[in-house]
């Protein structure tokens, strides 16, 4: 897939743009004040495969607990301040990896240009935000209400200001819960800029609507070669997030690694809890470091068949199930040793 070429930008020990991999971005929901409760989750981010982490900086508590926070985790942070300049260059202060602000919610010029002289002098990118809800009175007069052009306009005018103060290690991102304005917006953004973007559906809801939302709205985009860091946003835990990011960028084809579980749909045929065992094998792969496709079949009448494009697979039976490798039966196993003796298969993979 051809990829938009954009500037690189290095984020702490992380680098993206000039046609690197897309990263994998998420948000604490912590306190970031508590240190203990943000790193264990940042932590258990991490594993589940985030490549950066974004927190809340909403008081100077919350910017001094940046310091010790750094000190623990391994992937970069990202500063995310509204509204006080000076929390931002606390949190710059602090060992932020990268700042996000709307600068049109930072107030007066000079208060822009006091961020911008502690990130130029620092070197820490700046990621420039706008969201279709916070866009000012004179586009919304201009263009009528919010649209993906009035987004646009907002979000270059911004990197104008910062460029016109003689900085621009930015990133971009522009953000609305309209999925098609959404799209809109990137392609229009994509031909007027060369700053890498960091692409989300914002406000995208719950898991399931939210995930579905994502898929569309990020499949559409990044299949253009638009976008150089992806977020889902869900309401929910940010481990979903991660899940979900990585199967986009794989089924687009633009990550690889991580095995990958395909399973049929349940019909009057399946004699076994198909539903949950197919989630428990997707939880039990998620450890595995193999780049292999695993198969979760319903019943042994169409599961080696239907198995045949995955390396292997699973089928349940009444009490029994089949260990499947490439659309041939391997081996019988006793129904509820079905799992272990995957995990067997899986772990012993390259023997």
């Amino acid at each position: 897939m051809h990829r938009n070429p954009t500037k690189e930008i290095k984020i702490g020990n992380k680098v993206i743009g000039s046609g690197n991999p897309i990263l994998i971005q998420s948000m604490t929901n912590t306190k970031t004040q508590d240190v203990k409760a943000t790193v264990a989750q940042i932590q258990s981010l991490t594993k589940a495969g985030c490549d950066i982490i974004r927190c809340a900086v909403p008081d100077m508590e919350a910017a001094r607990a940046l310091a010790e926070i750094k000190k623990q985790i391994s992937i970069p942070l990202v500063a995310d301040i509204h509204f006080d300049y000076r929390l931002a260059i606390a949190a710059m202060e602090n060992g932020a990896d990268k700042i996000r602000i709307n600068p049109g919610n930072i107030g007066a010029r000079e208060r822009v240009q006091a961020v911008v002289d502690v990130a130029k002098e620092r070197n820490i990118p700046i990621r420039v935000g706008v969201n279709s809800g916070s866009l000012e009175k004179e586009l919304l007069d201009k263009y009528h209400g919010v649209t993906a052009e009035g987004i646009v306009e907002s979000a270059l005018d911004k990197v104008k200001l910062i460029e016109s103060m003689g900085y621009d290690n930015l990133v971009i991102s522009i953000k609305s819960s309209d999925v098609m304005m959404c799209v809109r917006a990137h392609e229009l953004i994509a031909d007027k800029t060369g700053y890498p973007l960091h692409v989300g559906i914002t406000e995208s809801g719950t898991v399931t609507s939210g995930n579905i939302k994502s898929a569309v709205g990020l499949g559409l985009i990044l299949y253009q070669g638009i976008g150089d860091t992806i977020r889902v946003s869900l309401t929910g835990d940010p481990l979903e997030e991660i899940k979900s990011a990585r199967l986009i960028l794989k089924t687009l084809g633009l990550r690889t690694g991580g095995i990958e579980v395909v399973s049929c749909p349940t019909c009057g045929r399946t004699c076994i809890d198909l539903i949950g065992l197919a989630n428990q094998v997707e939880t039990m792969v998620a450890d595995i470091p193999l780049d292999i496709k695993v198969a979760v079949m319903g019943c042994v009448v169409n599961g080696p068949g239907e198995a045949r494009e995955a390396d292997i697979g699973i089928a349940g039976g009444k009490g029994e199930g089949l260990i499947i490798k490439r659309g041939e039966i391997y081996k019988k196993v006793k129904e509820d040793e079905l799992l272990s003796a995957l995990r067997y298969e899986l772990l012993h993979w390259s023997e």
